[in-house]
């Protein structure tokens, strides 16, 4: 994992909510959006109550959630977020199952990953926000 420029422009950093109750996980994930210059972690909580709180508290302009955590689920955090104007989120999950991808999906999850198979892909996708926020590349927004 090597570090990654920041876009061109000059978009603040993506600000993310991490959702995890591994604490080895956590501090990966951790460790990884400091790598990536262009993202801050702004909290990282373990349970449902604290998930909702901290998006109130911090407008992160990502997510990236656990399904399973400490206290309640990932998908409830999805429900309290539903029909509201919210971040980005990315489900990622040891339990890729079909009907947790389609629940999450149907509750707004903008991505659902596998966390053995598709860890590789969240520094693309927090790049496509990036991007997305700041506008055309060489140009105004």
């Amino acid at each position: 994992m090597g570090n990654y420029s920041v876009p061109s422009g000059d978009a603040s950093p993506l600000r993310v909510l991490l959702v995890e109750d591994s604490v080895l996980l956590a501090a990966r994930l951790v460790q990884f959006v400091r790598r990536l210059l262009y993202a801050q972690v702004v909290a990282t909580v373990d349970t449902e109550s604290d998930a909702i709180r901290y998006l109130y508290e911090s407008c992160p302009d990502v997510v990236i959630l656990d399904l399973h955590l400490r206290k309640g689920t990932g998908l409830g955090v999805l429900r309290a977020l539903n029909g509201a104007t919210h971040p980005k989120v990315i489900v990622l999950t040891n339990f890729a199952l079909p009907e947790y991808r389609r629940a999450a999906e149907a509750l707004g999850a903008y991505a659902f990953l596998d966390k053995s198979r598709d860890f590789g892909r969240l520094s693309a996708l927090l790049l496509g926000f990036v991007e997305e926020r700041s506008g055309p590349r060489g140009g105004a927004a």
